[in-house]
């Protein structure tokens, strides 16, 4: 499918969903194109986040034995950002890779691959839900997010985690992926930098060298490709403001399962 043809589809997916949060799914499409139908979207997303915060936000997703991993995990979103930054850090097996973390932090600093691996870490067997319709069971190793946190130390102000990705959305290399999850995601017990999939290095196709699982989200959330996280105290001015890339295109900023 071309990247164009799975931009309409996911639209199409997102405005579904914003209906289904209001009970309504039928005639989506001539919806899409009435003034109060983004308004809808709009109160749909915050009854979602709203209804969250009502279950326990800290509860762990369900976590799998070894033998119910799937038998292959599939590229979800892009397969290869292949621009020539990144295909230059993939040649030399990502040893030139740094993650920044910078923003609304008293000790911005940055990360080589190694020494993410030698932080505290977590490894988990979780299933990951893609908003296309399928999903698979695999395992990751990556390092705690809340760990890289207190490295450097939110200012008060912060409360969101924005991750700013390498792969471009469109063909001409601009409009780079990003997403972003709150204080309540980002410091959740499944709340990883994932540098290894199934006992294996991460794949290009899966992200590499660095993805997010945030395990009680669905796929879109999970971004791959992670460059830089910036900690920011609300969205106005990143992207289309509603705090990621399929976001701005009228998907759910909180799509929790």
């Amino acid at each position: 499918m071309k990247r164009s043809d799975r931009r309409k589809r996911r639209r199409f997916l997102a405005r579904a969903l914003g209906l289904a949060g209001v009970g309504a799914l039928a005639g989506c499409e001539k919806l899409s194109q009435t003034t109060w139908f983004p308004a809808v979207l709009g109160k749909a997303d915050v009854l979602s986040e709203g209804a969250a915060k009502l279950v326990r936000r800290k509860a762990l997703a369900q976590e799998f034995s070894p033998e119910e991993r799937s038998p292959t995990f599939r590229s979800n979103g892009t397969a290869d950002p292949g621009t020539d930054d990144y295909q230059a850090l993939v040649a030399d097996g990502f040893a030139g890779y740094r993650l920044v973390v910078d923003g609304l932090v008293e000790s911005p600093r940055q990360w080589t691959l190694a020494e993410l691996r030698a932080m505290p870490s977590r490894s988990q067997i979780t299933r990951h839900d893609c908003v296309e319709g399928w999903s698979a069971i695999a395992q990751w190793q990556g390092a705690r997010l809340s760990a890289v946190l207190a490295a450097v130390r939110p200012k008060p102000e912060a409360r969101y985690v924005v991750f700013h990705c390498a792969d471009p959305m469109e063909s001409d290399g601009t409009d780079l992926y990003y997403e972003s999850i709150d204080f309540d995601d980002a410091y959740h017990e499944q709340t990883i930098l994932a540098y290894e999939l199934n006992g294996q290095p991460l794949p290009v196709k899966n992200g590499a060298p660095l993805r997010l699982r945030v395990e009680r989200q669905l796929g879109y959330k999970h971004a791959k490709y992670v460059m830089r996280l910036e900690l920011v105290s609300s969205f106005a001015g990143i992207g289309g403001g509603n705090g990621g890339y399929w976001e701005d295109q009228g998907y759910q900023w909180y799509a929790g399962i």
